[in-house]
């Protein structure tokens, strides 16, 4: 690997930035052209059977025998909606291929390179590899579990309550840290919340004043196992997004009917642990295998969150922390028991901190339990 090599890959992996609101469910992929040190095309993926990100920077590059292609994902060998890449390539007449990682995906899985080196191209694999994985992780996770990617997204004070003694909680953030949301959900093609959320903010859960606004409006998800929540305010209101209940046979047919006749999706799922709540597995495994939802956004409460944690199904963690204190009446930003001694408790890793305005955006990752044990 050559310091040419990790800026060229740079390069992919900025154009890939500019495609990941419209690629969904497919992945946000770029790629660059380059013979004899001299860019001929970039190129990035466009949305769903548009073309993907090698065959658009080709479409860009005219004569490219001999050059090498960057691209952060592995090239596709099937045909899809779009024929194969690595076929694209081979045609083209490219000498070398360097791709950031391997694409998971079991109609591509290494198929794509080894069609490649067939072809007697050289294919060197993992140069900006960190980077790109970081990049792709929602989409990394729903290949590799079939479950959506969960991103909890919450706001709390200093000693980490989202609410006063009262409930009152808008506007614990600044501006800057709520516009920062709305990038968020542009990024998500789905966005959970839980009964109590729905009835005391009664949100509209939309994207709103967005630089560059994504394909279409993200997927509202309601968790309401007993048909608590009535049809009333913009949650229901379909011409502003679309919106799907998971609920469970405990809520009364009436409430379910009522969903319904809104125009709202409704999906009965199994009870959650101990009868409680809906069952988040299966909530997060039909959002990814039969939704194509890459990364869920839950701005549930306290109780949602928790557990999500509990039962080891929220992947990420990004807390706007504000300059504020509520004091201990306030109420919790995760709620739920937690564990009985440290070390059971679940370790997580800061993989990011930046201040938005007048707050401070902190991003955990969960740790595998080999990783805390090393």
């Amino acid at each position: 690997m050559t310091t040419t090599d990790d800026e060229f890959m740079a390069q992919a992996i900025a154009a890939a930035d500019v495609a990941r609101l419209r690629t969904a469910p497919n992945p946000w992929v770029g790629c660059v052209l380059v013979r004899d040190g001299v860019v001929l095309a970039t190129g990035a993926s466009q949305p769903p059977g548009g073309r993907h990100a090698e065959v658009e920077a080709l479409a860009g590059a005219g004569d490219v025998r001999g050059a090498t292609a960057y691209v952060t994902l592995e090239p596709c060998a099937h045909h899809g909606r779009t024929p194969p890449c690595a076929e694209a390539l081979v045609a083209a007449g490219v000498s070398r291929v360097v791709a950031g990682i391997e694409d998971p995906d079991s109609s591509v899985a290494g198929k794509g390179h080894e069609r490649l080196r067939d072809a007697g191209i050289e294919v060197l694999v993992g140069v900006g590899a960190a980077t790109v994985s970081e990049q792709l992780a929602p989409y990394l996770h729903q290949r590799r579990t079939g479950r959506a990617f969960s991103l909890i997204k919450t706001a709390m004070s200093l000693d980490g309550r989202t609410s006063a003694a009262d409930g009152s909680s808008q506007w614990i953030t600044g501006p800057a840290a709520r516009a920062d949301s709305h990038r968020l959900r542009a990024e998500s093609q789905a966005i959970i919340v839980g009964p109590a959320t729905a009835r005391a903010d009664r949100p509209s859960l939309t994207v709103r004043d967005v630089a560059v606004p994504p394909n279409g409006q993200p997927l509202r998800v309601l968790l309401d196992a007993k048909g608590a929540v009535p049809v009333e305010g913009p949650l229901f209101d379909t011409s502003l997004a679309p919106t799907l209940v998971f609920t469970t046979s405990a809520a009364p047919g009436a409430a379910r009917a009522a969903w319904a006749g809104a125009g709202v999706e409704v999906e009965i799922v199994a009870p959650g642990i101990s009868g409680r709540g809906v069952d988040l597995p299966a909530v997060f495994r039909i959002l990814g295998s039969d939704r194509g939802v890459l990364q869920a956004m839950v701005e549930g409460g306290g109780k949602l969150h928790g557990a999500l944690v509990a039962e080891g199904l929220a992947d990420r963690i990004m807390t706007y922390v504000a300059p504020v204190i509520l004091g201990e009446q306030g109420r919790a930003v995760l709620a739920y028991p937690g564990a009985s001694t440290l070390a059971d408790a679940p370790r997580w890793h800061v993989s990011d901190v930046r201040p938005i305005g007048v707050d401070v955006r902190v991003t955990y990752d969960r740790l595998a339990r080999s990783e805390v044990a090393a």
